[in-house]
């Protein structure tokens, strides 16, 4: 039986702190597995959003979001569905 080791994994996931990034070394969620971010249920969007509240680049992830058109996921205290609305309206 192969077990995988989920963390490693998601690491490759990650997209890597860039320079056009650099808000992200601030980030509450620097240390939360990538997947936190993509829910699959309610609760799991609820508690990634929860991250984002106390998050002090909030706003800096949900410009980036909105500027990559990031389709998927919890960004900037938002969810898929919020951030397409903020694009209609703006």
């Amino acid at each position: 039986m192969n077990t995988i080791d989920e963390t490693s994994e998601f690491e490759l996931l990650m997209a890597p702190i860039l320079d056009e990034r650099p808000w992200a070394v601030y980030a509450a969620c620097k240390n939360e597995t990538t997947m936190s971010f993509f829910p699959q249920n309610r609760a799991e969007e609820q508690a990634a959003l929860a991250i984002c509240e106390i998050c002090p680049v909030k706003d800096d992830c949900l410009e980036h979001a909105l500027e990559t058109n990031e389709r998927f996921g919890v960004w900037g205290g938002t969810t898929e569905r919020q951030r397409r609305k903020l694009a209609r309206s703006a």
